[in-house]
């Protein structure tokens, strides 16, 4: 009997990175459906800072929870426009987490889609090297909406990102200040293989897109697929 229960054990633990990369999939194939739905809404972002962002990430569902005074944290992927100046094609997406407790009480303790337009290079190198804190290691606005807004504004101008919300429908621009952003390594190691950091992903194309990453990448390229940024 302790040896069936031993087996048993033994192959549940073993089939535990096959539903780890399962799930990392899920993730991306969630951010495409996130993306390509927000960029189809009439007053969704504006074209000219989606042309000027150097990444996207793409956070669907983040949800509140209760630790103390409650807070939030979100699973999600990071593309950037390939190569080291970022004039390429959308690269493969990099796994990222994202922290925090001040926004977690704007959420309403609804699951919200995130969407960051990372809008200098700087930023991108920042975010894919370490873990940044929102408003304190990098300056980040509430995103202006509408096809018709202007897109050189003070708080676009200043903004190392722009952050936008999508919950119930409605979507908004948001503040995420005082959260943290980082790299997920051990998502990323689970769709890459071992030894694959973020920056390897997105900056030196050293891996492919998995195929769950087609309608993420698609509607980028379709959308916007040239760098109009004049930094």
């Amino acid at each position: 009997m302790k040896k069936i229960v031993a087996l048993t054990m033994l192959i549940a633990f073993a089939g535990l990175p096959v539903f780890a990369q399962k799930d990392e999939n899920n993730r991306i194939r969630s951010a495409g459906e996130v993306i390509t739905e927000i960029l189809n809404i009439p007053e969704d972002i504006p074209a000219p800072l989606l042309d000027k962002a150097e990444c996207v990430i793409i956070l669907p569902s983040v949800k509140k929870f209760a630790m103390g005074f409650g807070g939030s944290y979100g699973r999600g992927v990071m593309t950037c426009r390939g190569g080291a100046n970022f004039n390429g094609a959308w690269s493969a997406p990099a796994m990222m987490a994202l922290e925090g407790g001040s926004f977690g009480l704007q959420l309403g303790g609804q699951a919200t889609d995130f969407v960051l337009l990372v809008e200098n290079p700087r930023g991108a190198r920042s975010i894919l090297s370490s873990k940044v804190k929102l408003g304190g290691d990098m300056a980040i606005a509430a995103g202006p909406l509408g096809r018709s807004a202007a897109a050189s504004t003070d708080v676009t101008m200043q903004a190392e990102i722009l952050s936008y919300s999508r919950s119930r429908g409605l979507f908004a621009g948001i503040s995420l200040e005082g959260s943290t952003l980082r790299p997920d390594e051990d998502g990323n190691a689970r769709v890459y293989g071992k030894g694959i950091k973020a920056r390897d992903i997105v900056i030196n194309s050293k891996v492919r897109p998995p195929a769950s990453a087609q309608e993420l990448l698609a509607t980028l390229n379709k959308k916007s697929p040239t760098n109009k940024s004049d930094r």
